[in-house]
This record gives structure tokens, sequence and C-alpha cells, in this order.
């Protein structure tokens, strides 16, 4: 029985690959030197696989920044701001793609599907010219071959490529991507030829956009482009995966008539009606590649029953025609549980991470040809029964409050406007009032300090006063600015899910669970393995202190109950709103004493409430409203003359939008920037919005700087379409990735531009 890795972390098990990235970008080393830390790094995750036993070891699944990019070089659709004049695509253009550049912006970063992980969307349009342009796929399959490694090398697939691209800028809204698709495919013609042509025996298309409800003509996109590949295909097993929910009906139809493809693979875990395709009818002769390890989630999988699930697939496939593997790419969990030192044994003993799945998916293959590792499998079985017999995992008080909550609504007594209105009279604000979202640059020297106090080699009277010093200076600064909300810069945190869950009951923390999310960052994902509780006040120290700092308003700072679930490592044992209400109170908690504490602007970051939507549409109500009542819980006992506000970045919001009026926040920020201003559609469509907003009007995820021109350009855009008495001026996102002599004159610029408009209205008048 063979087994199958989707895809591997790519970060390295101490983030080498974002430190070599990091280096490169700031100067420090070269091309070289990055390419050969990347070297290792696939070299080392290879032989892993290999030394486990796994059969198909995918390649080209490595990057630089992302897969979506990889295949937008491969193929050579580089926008025309960026001067590229054709050959082989350097890493300057590749990363001026990413991040932008001096002169120009970056591409559109968004959430790839329902994961925190983003990818850059690819600028399409009917003039775009396709040419083979990075030849990285064949690259690695021979680094892998040289190593008497045989791989899968791995592209994402032509319709799913074309399906995630959005139209060009000056390109017709109208345009769809999907029209080029006969453009693309001679460029994927060129790479399946030279990759038969150096031995590869298989070749696997990630289409996952196969899970989405797709329309007719859409569905027979894949029919056409995988019919048109065919000959080129020929000699080859195709695979083609899908993972991150069921497959609709008519997509399998589709997919399961492919004449050129081999092989399907389908994520067993989150889409569990698939399993029920499979019985009721699959094509004779055909692999499937069975995900039945999570590759989401860092939970020990519960080898018995993937065994029995196994077992009646064999019984519909064939014994030679089932594959084991995991259900999606094991870059969404963190890399090896061996590097743990924070975790205790019990807890640890329930977890794995990407180097125990691939020895699960192994262990499963061998039990299935009859070689099971009884005391493997025993292990398994005693760590589940710990689990779910462990008092730490549960709190009846907890669970009883949560169960309290579904009989309310938990709305604000009084609507927004009159709200608005009672805040301004006390926060009295100018018009296009100016804030940042919370983080300020995470300096090095910053940085040291929490690690030395992490590590007790200062004391707790040293790092609150350099704490307290480092809150100053970022009070200081926006105060120099001008800006009429303040932040307290969030020096206590290197990440703001780790930082609440620390503080939090039911949390469990890793040293080296480190996750990609886009580029080189990186974030530690919480551990949630129990009821949920707050022992103890969380920000309330600092807000107030921050406070003392200044007369203006002084936002405290908080993450939602949804980012929070969203962001973590989440427990298996009980659906995801249960643990979500729990949470909802514990912030609730905060918020009322932030309150008590003097804090009139409290801030509740719902970046990933978007993030969390299901893939498919018949799911989506039933999150929403768990999702956006969660957040109600949070503020619904303030006065009217406490300011709520939250934070939403990097997902399509337009399809949610009444769900986010529904959320009853005051404020709202909004990444806009980098996504071309598209969220100002929906207000430009005729959708009312009473309460504040503010649409970034700058992009913090590119070391580029804008002009005040620019900002105010975006400023007089969002004024065409919202009433100027509810618009705020921010940029996108925090700035923790930022650093000091970007942010300086950025937010110099903002504030010189809102004032600007400001003088302009009142000239109007």
């Amino acid at each position: 029985m063979a087994s199958h890795i989707v895809g591997y972390p790519r970060m390295g098990p101490k983030r080498e690959l974002k430190f070599a990235l990091e280096s490169f970008w700031d100067g420090k080393s070269t091309a070289e030197d990055l390419e050969k830390v990347s070297t290792d790094l696939r070299a080392s995750i290879w032989k892993q696989m290999a030394d486990a036993g796994i059969k198909y070891i995918p390649s080209n699944n490595f990057s630089h920044y992302d897969q979506v990019l990889d295949t937008t070089a491969m193929l050579g659709a580089v926008p025309d701001r960026y001067s590229w004049t054709g050959g082989e695509i350097t890493l300057s253009t590749y990363f001026s793609m990413a991040r932008g550049n001096a002169t120009v912006p970056a591409m559109e970063m968004t959430k790839w599907f329902d994961t925190n992980y983003h990818f850059i969307v690819p600028e399409l349009g009917p003039a775009t010219k396709f040419s083979y342009s990075s030849h990285k796929a064949i690259n690695e399959y021979k680094e892998a071959k040289a190593l008497g490694i045989d791989t899968v090398p791995v592209l994402v697939g032509p319709v799913s490529y074309l399906l995630l691209s959005k139209p060009a800028k000056g390109v017709e809204k109208s345009f769809s991507p999907l029209s080029l698709l006969s453009s693309i495919l001679p460029v994927y013609k060129e790479v399946i030829a030279e990759l038969k042509a150096a031995g590869a025996s298989w070749i696997q298309f990630d289409e996952p956009t196969l899970v989405k409800d797709l329309e007719s003509h859409q569905l027979a996109a894949f029919s056409a482009a995988y019919a048109e590949l065919e000959s080129a295909l020929s000699g080859l097993n195709v695979l083609v995966e899908t993972y991150f929910a069921d497959v609709p009906a008519d997509s399998y139809k589709t997919l399961t008539s492919l004449s050129s493809v081999t092989a399907y693979g389908f994520d067993l875990v989150r889409g569990t009606k698939t399993f029920d395709l499979v019985k009721s009818g699959f094509p004779a002769g055909k692999y499937l590649f069975a995900g039945v390890v999570d590759g989401r989630n860092i939970w020990a999988d519960d080898l018995a029953a993937s065994l029995v699930t196994l077992q009646s697939l064999e019984a519909v496939v064939g014994k030679d025609k089932l594959v084991v593997s995991t259900s999606c790419s094991l870059m969404h969990t963190a890399v090896d549980l061996v590097n743990e030192t924070k975790l205790d044994d019990e807890i640890k003993s329930w977890l794995a991470f990407a180097a125990q799945k691939v020895v699960e998916v192994n262990a499963l293959a061998k039990a299935l040809t009859g070689q099971k590792e009884e005391a493997y499998f025993a292990a398994n079985a005693a760590a589940l029964s710990s689990r779910r017999s462990s008092p730490r995992v549960t709190n009846e008080e907890v669970q009883k409050a949560a169960t309290a909550v579904k009989t309310s609504d938990h709305r604000r007594a009084t609507n927004v406007s009159a709200r608005l209105d009672a805040q301004q009279k006390k926060l009295n604000l100018p018009i296009l009032p100016t804030t940042t979202i919370g983080s300020f640059p995470q300096t090095v020297e910053l940085r040291r300090v929490r690690r030395e106090y992490k590590a007790k080699k200062i004391t707790e009277e040293e790092y609150t006063k350099a704490i307290k010093e480092e809150i100053s200076n970022v009070v200081k600064l926006q105060e120099e600015l001008d800006i009429d909300v303040l932040v307290h810069g969030e020096p206590e945190r290197n990440d703001m899910v780790e930082y609440f869950g620390e503080q939090l009951s039911g949390f469990a923390f890793t040293a080296n669970g480190w996750v990609q999310s886009y580029g080189s960052r990186c974030v530690k994902p919480p551990i949630i393995y129990g009821d949920v509780s707050r022992p103890n006040p969380m920000t309330v120290y600092w807000s107030t202190v921050a406070q003392s700092m200044t007369s203006r308003p002084m936002k405290g700072m908080l993450t939602g109950p949804v980012t929070i679930l969203n962001w973590s490592f989440v427990r298996n044992d009980q659906p995801r709103f249960e643990t979500c209400y729990q949470i909802a109170l514990a912030i609730k908690k905060e918020v009322e004493d932030l309150e008590a504490g003097g804090i009139q602007v409290i801030q509740i970051d719902e970046a990933a409430l978007r993030e969390g939507l299901p893939l498919r549409k018949s799911e989506h109500a039933f999150y929403l409203d768990w999702a956006v009542h969660s957040f109600r819980i949070t503020n619904c006992g303030v006065k009217d003359t406490t300011q709520i506000h939250t934070h939403m970045c990097y997902s399509n919001f337009n399809d949610i939008i009444q769900s986010i009026i529904n959320m009853d926040a005051d404020v709202i920020t909004i990444e806009n920037s980098r996504s071309d201003e598209k969220l100002l559609s929906v207000f430009r469509e005729g959708v009312v919005y009473g309460a504040g907003i503010g649409p970034g009007v700058y992009d913090i995820h590119s070391p580029r700087i804008p002009s005040k021109e620019e900002i105010a350009d975006r400023v007089n855009k969002m004024l065409a379409v919202l009433d100027t008495n509810i618009l705020w001026v921010n940029p996108d996102c925090g700035l923790k990735t930022r650093k000091y002599t970007e942010v300086k004159p950025a937010l110099t610029n903002m504030v010189d531009a809102a004032k600007q408009i400001r003088a302009e209205l009142a000239k109007a008048k």
C-alpha cells in the first residue's frame, strides 16, 4: 500500500527560510546565499519523507513566497508596471510583485481559501502574454533526482489558477480570466514535456477550486483543459488534488470523467460527504489518494478510525489503487514535535505535527498491507483515551455560561447613530479622524527585552521599565505626528493571538510551532485543548499606563473571539462555535474591565472573520450567525459613550458586508488599498453603512512609502461613496512588520493628506 504527502512546510524547523529571505531583502546576503538555504531545506524535507517510507513525495511545493506567485512567474504573467522585459523571472521581479518596490506597489494579497495562509492574486487581461519564464518545477525535480529521490512535481492546476485570478487594473471588471485558458495551456505543455523528458512518472495538479460552488461553464473548463493536455500527459500518471472541503456531486462527476487523469486526491477530513460519493461510484482502474490524516490541525490522528475508513475504501477502489495521504498540504501545521520544549508530556502525547503526520500516513499504509505496528497503534489509542478523560479539558461552569448565550442576540440597546453622537460629544474628534491599527515596529531591542524576560535574564521591574519606555516613545511619536486616536504600539506582544492565549485557560503554547502566513511572515498558533476562561485581566494595566501618558484617546487593543479561534489550532472534540462562545465571554470581561479603567475607545480585532467563512455557500449563514453573535457578545454591556472598533484585513469582504454591518461595531477599519479599493464597490452599488469606517489608505505589507498625494487621492475616492462624518483615515493593518524609517514618513503623509482634505472641505462650505 502506497503513501503520499500533498505538500510540506517550507520555513524549516527553525524558520531558516524566513531569516534567509529577510537577510536577502535587507541586502545583507546574496541570491546565492538564499538559494543555499533553500537547497538545504528542500533536501532535508525530501530525505525525511523518503526515510519515513513515503512513496509519492512532492516537489515544487517549496516557495520563496507562495505557489500561486510561482505559477504567475512560470507563465510569465508579470503586470506591465514591473517593467519586465522577458526571459527567466529574476528574484528582483518576483519579489517586486510580492512586496512592491520604491516606485510601484505590490500585487494584491488575499487569503488562501479558508486558511490563514495568503497568496498573491494574479492580474490578467485580454492583452496578457504568456511565456515559459520560470523553470522552477523542472529544476527542483532534477535536484531531488540527483539525491536519489524520485518526486511528484506539483503544479497549481490551470483552471484553479485562472479562477483565483482577477482582471488587471484598467481591464473591464466583467472580464473573465477563465477566457485565457487556451493561452496558458501551451506553457503547461512545455513544463509537462520537460518533466517527462527528465524522467517524471507522476505529476500532481492542485485544483482546490473544485470544492467550491462552481457554475457549469467553470466545470466545463476543467473538461476542456485536461482534454487539451491529454496528449502532452500521455505516459504520465496524473493526480488531480483537491482539499479543504467536500467536492460537490457535479464537480466529482466532472473530475472523475477526465480521461487524462489517473488519480484523484480528496480531503476526507473536512470533506466527509466526498466519502459517500466515492462509495456510490468510483471509476474502475483509477487511483484514490485518500486524505485521511488532517493537514490543517495538530491533533494525533485516530489511527484505528482512519484504518476502518481506509478498509471500506479499499473494498470500493481495490487494494492496489488506494493511496494513503494527508487531507491537504502540511504547510498549514507546525513542523516537528521533536523541537518542542514548552509542552508538557500529557498534551504532547495528544499531538502530531508535520513530521509526525508523515509517520502516521506511512503507518496506516503499512497496516493496510498487514504490517500493522501494534505498539504504535496502542500508544495512539492510549493518547486519545488520555485526552478524552483528562480533567484539564472540561470546565462545567464555562460550558454552562456558553450554553446560556444562545438565549440572547447580545445587541447594544442604542442604535449606532445615537452612539456615535454620544461618543463624539465625549471624544471631540475632527472630521476624517486619523488612527493606526494597533502595533508599531517590533525593533531588535524590543524583541531582545521580551526574549530575556521570558528567559528570566532580566527582572520583572527591568522588563516593565523597558516596555513603559517603548510605550512612551510610541505615544510621543503619534502626538508629534498629530494622530487623533492613539495606540500603545503593543510592545509587550510578540503575536496578538499568542499574547491573549497565554493568559486564557484552556490554551497551550509551543516553542517552535511556527506556521507560514505569507512570505517570511510566520505565526505560532496557540493550541486550544480545553474549555476557555479568563482568570485575570490581560491588557488593562498596559492600556491604562498608555492612557496616562496622553490627553488624546488611547485605544484598548484586543483580539476578537473569531480571530483567536481561526488563528489557533482548535480542539476537534466539540463544535467550533461552542469554543468561540467561550472565548467571547472571556473577552467580554476584558472589555468591561478596560471601560472601568477609563479606556473610551476599545478595538476588538476580527481580522480573520471572513477567513473562516465556509467554502460552500450553503454553510455561510450558520457560520456568520455564530461568528457575528460571538463578536456582539464581547461588547454588548458597554456604555453608549464607549466607542467599539473592529479591524479586518486581506480577504474579500464584499460578499459578507451585511454581516459586517450586523456586527454593530461603532467603527470598522478594513483593508482596502492593496485590493485596488475593491471594498468601495459595495458602497457604489448602494449599500448604506451608517457606522464609522476606515478603509485602509496604504499597504503596510510593502516597504514602499506612499506620497501625500496618493493617500489624498484614495481618501477622495472614499468620500465619493461614504459620508464625511463616518470616514476614518488609517493604514491597512498593524505596523509591526515595518521599520520606523518607513513608518514615520508614511504616517506623516497620511496625517498631512487628512489635514489637506479637511481644509478643502472647510473651504468648500
